[in-house]
């Protein structure tokens, strides 16, 4: 049975360049078409030999696993230790926590609703506990203070009895939201989301949300949205109801006022790192990608910057014309024009009962 540098990192506590280097010395380097090393007895027990195994108790712990890499569990926990049984890993030896979801396994306990890749790049994950409400003790209370006690997040996936490492991560904001969630047996309770960002990670071998998207880059008649139906979770805020009505409004007024024009408002479902992500509206005559936002206030311009930049990049490689719109109640002051302007993209702003485009 073969053995791979990413086991050794971990039996030895070095560094996998370090083992590399001794294998291209000894071995030369991998054939055309390999990127990994598999070793044999000899090639692994010439590593044992040089790096040599200090008494586990004397090694100073550091991190040698690399993105991409796939170990046994078993050897995750003879390596730093921990908690064998759960999600959520926090080892003696080594300040980083360790989570590990697991779709499958993740759907018996009731964390599949919440839990996955949402469309800004962030990961979504249910904390410990699959009976009763969910709490902040051990391993969530230590999920929760990651970031303000300067732990690293390692977050895998678990295929079996191996795990994958997909990189670090670390609280995004907010850092969780507690939601209604069901438990092994289907009895509702509160459960713990935490919201996690990527540091440096491999965010394509993360699942999404289990739902059914639309196609990929598939458009599709669009519905002016509810303002009024509109509802928000138990953590918002009235202010927020209020602000996503005035959003919701501004995009059902612009897109009754493209189907006056004789133009077709849709609703486009583009692809990116494995979840669907959606621009406000897509008229297709014209190519406008629309991101909508409540105020012409330069926080909510440059956010719609950077959201429609994406979607436009995003649905040109598709081979669909896009030109980057962004859609306003007002005009922002005169700089953030300009920079739309040398940016390519068109401002949209309410003019009466319509609204006006300045290109």
């Amino acid at each position: 049975m073969s053995i791979t540098p990413a086991q050794l990192s971990l039996e030895l506590n070095v560094d996998q360049k370090r083992i590399r280097d001794v294998l291209r010395e000894n071995y030369g380097t991998l054939p055309e078409g390999r990127s990994r090393w598999d070793l044999d007895d000899d090639q692994a027990g010439l590593i044992r030999t040089r790096f040599g195994r200090p008494p586990q108790a004397l090694d100073p712990k550091t991190w040698t696993l690399e993105i991409g890499d796939t170990v046994l569990r078993r050897e995750i926990h003879a390596a730093y230790g921990g908690q064998e049984q759960g999600g959520i890993i926090t080892p003696r030896s080594l300040p980083d926590i360790l989570v590990i979801t697991s779709p499958e396994s993740g759907a018996r306990h009731g964390y599949d609703a919440f839990e996955g890749l949402q469309e800004d790049g962030s990961f979504r994950y249910t904390g410990e506990g699959q009976y009763g409400d969910q709490v902040f003790a051990r391993g969530n209370s230590a999920l929760r203070d990651a970031a303000q006690s300067g732990r690293s997040i390692r977050l895998f996936t678990k295929q079996g009895t191996s795990v994958t490492y997909v990189g670090e991560f670390t609280t995004g904001e907010p850092a969780f939201e507690i939601e209604t969630i069901s438990d092994s047996d289907g009895n509702l309770r509160k459960g713990i989301i935490f919201k996690l960002v990527p540091v440096v990670a491999d965010v394509d071998a993360l699942s999404p949300l289990p739902e059914t998207p639309p196609a990929p880059d598939r458009a599709t008649s669009w519905a002016p949205p509810e303002s009024s139906s509109y509802a928000v979770g138990a953590s918002s805020t009235p202010s927020d109801r209020v602000a996503s009505r005035v959003e919701f409004a501004l995009q059902a007024d612009f897109g009754r006022w493209i189907m006056e024009r004789g133009e077709t408002p849709q609703t486009l479902a583009l692809t990116s790192a494995g979840a669907t992500i959606k621009p406000d509206l897509y008229v297709e005559e014209s190519g406008w990608i629309v991101e909508a936002k409540k105020s012409p206030a330069r926080e909510y311009v440059r956010a719609a910057i950077g959201q429609v930049l994406d979607y436009a990049l995003l649905a040109r490689k598709s081979g669909r014309t896009a030109v980057p719109a962004i859609l306003l109640p007002s005009r922002p002051v005169v700089h953030l024009e300009t920079l739309l302007s040398e940016l390519g993209i068109a401002l949209i702003v309410r003019d009466g009962e319509g609204f006006s485009v300045i290109e």
